[in-house]
């Protein structure tokens, strides 16, 4: 409009600011833009509407086959290049050059027409285009037919368009793209209608079963669940249901619906000949123990690693639904879950192996690691064999599941803590990559327990990861997982002395004490176990006493009524707590009151426990045991307490367990201060200040904060 121009005598670009301030210029930069293409010769505005329809990248040869017989210009494509409207590899293929450009273009198709438009072009390009590259454009072409598709009014086209639709989606989940692939496949559902599962069987089946896939990935379980009824209703024979049925109790399992998974499980397995039982006896416990372990006797890791290959169809579904249930076994019915397992083993042994076998043995390896056996040798064994066979078979798909038993259940008895959080994060990232939510957000949940309560990592910082983890798992609708997240969350607020409520969005605003009622009343056992274990934890690290020991008896309690019983395998956080639990029980058995006996023996077993596990990896457990044995030999008032609290801080110094050696300074201060050895009392309560400073347990440290001022006065070295 030259109201802007270059002044080659000036060698300066020159404006008239008078016309220019006159000029009413939009405020909408893609309004403008349209505006400015509505200038440009008839030609390249066809031109440039052709492309905007074909998205932000396209190759000339797509562009050739949507115009057709239209007249664009023979240099239409160098002359978008040299305007700046789309940008060149140098070969055939061209994107725009920013998204507002293509919605400019965009805009010049009047808003009536733009349907139409899309269903011209989708029916040339569907047209033109041979099978053989089909392929190759496949998205263009549905994405041009299902912006017209209003206007489709004969079903055959309906049925073509619809299979357009399946193919896009199902690439699309060979791509990890789930949810342009749910769009995709949705799409094409809408289009087929019921009719469908007389007139196009296969068609529909196929496109209800990738939806429902990719929906159980993004975490849609409403419209999974919805879904779901047409296949479970109109599919010809049972085999045609079970992908329905395999994405369904996923869903349901995720969603936090534990029992419905399990009832929806059992029977699907009881149809494929595989009969589990629900109410676990303890005379059908040891039954399952002892087949399992029959079916095992003589085979040696080798043995386990050449098993055939298992080709029974119903053999290989009922394992992928055994496997389905672990999670929600583990969750509302904990005496089911080393069933399930049991039987995926014995399942291996007798019918072959499948990358499901993998997880099979990394949890029979975790119930072997379990407070009812303790073979940790033999359990890592079992976890070798599970990693193994996994990289044998080339089942990558699986990593997170077996990564979350064998680092989170297995090798926490035999290797350093701290190298098991790398594994955790790699399985978080395989999870997302292959669709497997339920699994990259256990595998998250499990790096924050390892992180937070094994190696103390600083609580600042996890609280900032933990935030941004459960965004994540509420983004795929991860409910129970968030929720575990949640406890440990709310435990980094109330050791850095923050007033925030982590249940707020989780449990509907109530407060921790209403939580742990609301888990017990609905028999939510992870939950119970995972948030009283958080209080235990927490109160006793915060000097409440009494409120640990409430918790410690409440945990009896559950334990007896079955409602918080372990399961396959124990977490870092159930190893932790036995360490607490044995020092409450060490301060109460020091009051000598009426109880002392019942407290001596909590401590014992809590010795008991850690003298077994430090024989297995002195790395994670040395300090603990040294710190149990100091506390029990000052409640003997023997003298060997004072070496083993020394001992204890430095394991804990030179195994990076920041946290627990800030507990081992303060405890030697506090039975120095009971020597009446107060200089040095006070060098190991600023000993333990420094530790709890950079764990960022500022209640940790105000506590400490006032012994030391008590004490100050009292000592030489401060007067």
């Amino acid at each position: 409009e030259e109201l802007i121009w270059y002044s080659i005598k000036s060698r300066r670009w020159m404006f008239d600011l008078q016309k220019i301030e006159l000029k009413e210029m939009s405020e909408d930069v893609v309004k403008h833009m349209t505006e400015h293409m509505g200038r440009l010769p008839g030609k390249m505005q066809l031109g440039l509407k052709l492309c905007a329809c074909l998205g932000p990248s396209f190759d000339a040869t797509i562009l050739e086959k949507a115009r057709k017989d239209a007249t664009i210009g023979d240099d239409f494509l160098e002359s978008c290049v040299e305007d700046g409207f789309l940008q060149t590899d140098g070969g055939s293929s061209y994107k725009w050059s920013h998204d507002q450009v293509q919605q400019a273009a965009y805009g010049l198709i009047p808003l009536q027409k733009r349907e139409k438009l899309h269903l011209l072009i989708g029916s040339r390009l569907l047209l033109s285009i041979p099978p053989s590259e089909m392929e190759r454009f496949i998205f263009h072409v549905a994405d041009n037919m299902n912006r017209g598709a209003k206007f489709l009014e004969d079903l055959a086209q309906k049925y073509e368009v619809a299979e357009l639709n399946l193919r896009a989606g199902e690439k699309l989940l060979q791509q990890q793209s789930f949810h342009s692939a749910v769009n995709y496949l949705m799409n094409g559902i809408t289009l087929v209608g019921d009719d469908s599962w007389g007139a196009k069987y296969s068609l529909t089946l196929r496109l209800y079963d990738a939806a429902s896939e990719a929906l159980c990935v993004v975490g849609d379980y409403q419209t999974l669940t919805a879904l779901a009824e047409k296949p479970l209703h109109y599919a010809r024979c049972f085999e045609d249901k079970l992908n329905t049925y395999s994405n369904l109790v996923r869903a349901l399992s995720s969603s936090g619906k534990c029992d419905e998974c399990i009832n929806t499980s059992v029977s699907v397995l009881s149809q494929l000949g595989e009969f589990i039982p629900t109410k676990i006896t303890q005379e059908i416990y040891f039954d399952e123990v002892a087949k399992v372990r029959q079916s095992l006797i003589g085979l040696s890791r080798q043995d386990l690693l050449s098993l055939p290959v298992m080709t029974d169809f119903n053999k290989l579904t009922a394992m992928r639904f055994l496997n389905h249930m672990l999670l929600a076994t583990y969750a509302s019915n904990p005496s089911m879950n080393p069933i399930v397992a049991f039987r995926m083993v014995r399942m291996t042994v007798e019918y072959g192996v499948c990358s499901i076998s993998a997880i099979a043995f990394s949890c029979y390896g975790a119930w072997l690691a379990s407070s009812l056996n303790d073979d940790y040798d033999v359990a890592f064994t079992m976890g070798r064999v599970a990693s193994d066979l996994m990289k044998k078979l080339g089942s990558v798909e699986i990593l997170p599941r077996v990564h979350a038993v064998v680092y989170g259940m297995i090798n926490i008895y035999k290797e350093p803590w701290q190298a098991s959080l790398c594994k955790h994060s790699e399985a978080f990232d395989a999870g997302l990559m292959h669709g497997d939510m339920e699994y990259a957000v256990s595998n998250i949940a499990f790096y924050h327990t390892l992180a937070l309560f094994g190696c103390g990592s600083n609580l600042q910082e996890s609280s900032h990861s933990l935030q941004k983890h459960i965004q994540r798992g509420l983004q795929y609708n991860q409910n129970g997982m968030v929720k575990s997240m949640a406890i440990y969350e709310q435990m980094t607020f109330d050791l850095m002395g923050l007033e925030k409520n982590a249940y707020d969005s989780h449990y509907g605003g109530l407060n921790e004490d209403a939580v742990l009622d609301m888990t017990i009343k609905n028999k939510v056992a992870a939950l119970t176990r995972t948030l009283n274990q958080k209080i235990r934890y927490v109160k006793y690290m915060c000097g409440d006493m009494d409120a640990a020991a409430k918790h410690y008896d409440l945990q009896q309690e559950l334990y007896a009524n079955c409602a918080g019983q372990a399961t396959t395998g124990r977490t870092v956080f159930f190893l932790i707590t036995a360490f607490i639990d044995g020092l409450i029980g060490l301060y109460f058995a020091r009051k000598h009151r009426d109880d002392e006996a019942k407290w001596t023996g909590v401590a014992e077993t809590a010795i008991e426990y850690m003298t077994k596990w430090a024989k297995s990896c002195s790395w994670n457990f040395a300090n603990k045991l040294s710190l149990l044995q100091a506390e029990y030999f000052f409640l003997k008032d023997d003298e060997q307490a004072y070496s083993c609290y020394k001992a204890s801080i430095k394991q804990a110094r030179e195994h990076r367990f920041n946290h627990e050696e800030g507990l081992a300074h303060e405890k030697l201060a506090t039975y120095l201060l009971h020597t009446n050895k107060h200089d040095e009392a006070l060098q190991h309560f600023q000993d333990a200040k420094k530790c709890y400073e950079t764990w960022h347990a500022h209640v940790l440290v105000r506590r400490v904060e006032k012994a030391i001022a008590v004490l100050s006065p009292l000592c030489t070295n401060s007067r």
